[in-house]
């Protein structure tokens, strides 16, 4: 008289966890897809862009604890696919642009009236995704990650030059973003009033192909 309730049981707890592990199991899954998770692969060559997450941000500050420097809120990147292997595993991506739109920059550091241009030198830059959600960001052999910031100040113009070795973030499909936060940058041009590190705090999302959210698998 209880063999069927026990049956019955185990065939419910299957059925519950069967959602749960379909979609990790799905072996064809690339690591980028659009349409969801195991959705469909994102093609070699495909470039991928994103604004900055609304309501958000973009800070170069000179610490990571502070709230002094430079803060955007219009900036996007764009980048195009390279390598989209199955997932689990690492795709990778060439970064060909990243903008700041001046216009939408204030900066509070004691002395400086505006900001007049941010630029990203050096590009293209070379970023790996792995399924895990890390991205790592790297410079071309025997370059370096680079910004140029031009200021505004009492007594004219200023242009600071920060650098670094590498950058990382990491994405979430909860958004389809991808998150960077204080990432270090070293002065090495520019005048005492270039602030002598600066600390890159981003997000921008939705990452998308086309017009269709991206998602890490």
């Amino acid at each position: 008289m209880r063999t069927r309730p026990l049956i019955t049981l185990a065939a419910a707890v299957a059925a519950l966890s069967l959602p749960a592990i379909t979609p990790a199991s799905a072996a064809d899954s690339a690591v980028l897809t659009t349409g969801g998770a195991g959705g469909t692969a994102v093609a070699v060559g495909d470039v991928l862009s994103a604004p900055l997450a609304g309501g958000t941000t973009a800070n170069l500050y000179s610490s990571a604890t502070g709230t002094s420097g430079v803060s955007c809120k219009s900036s996007t990147f764009s980048a195009t696919v390279t390598d989209n292997p199955a997932a689990p595993g690492t795709a990778t991506e060439s970064v060909t642009g990243q903008t700041f739109d001046a216009s939408s920059c204030t900066s509070n550091v004691f002395g400086v009236t505006g900001v007049s241009s941010i630029t990203v030198d050096n590009l293209p830059y070379a970023t790996a995704v792995a399924s895990d959600g890390t991205l790592t960001v790297t410079p071309a052999s025997g370059s370096t990650i680079q910004t140029t910031v031009k200021l505004r100040t009492l007594l004219g113009s200023i242009t600071c030059v920060y650098q670094a070795p590498s950058l990382t973030g990491k994405t979430d499909n909860s958004d389809n973003s991808i998150n960077f936060t204080n990432q270090q940058f070293t002065k090495v041009s520019g005048s005492s009033l270039c602030f002598s590190s600066g600390f890159f705090t981003a997000k921008y999302a939705p990452v998308t192909d086309a017009g269709a959210p991206v998602t890490v698998n």
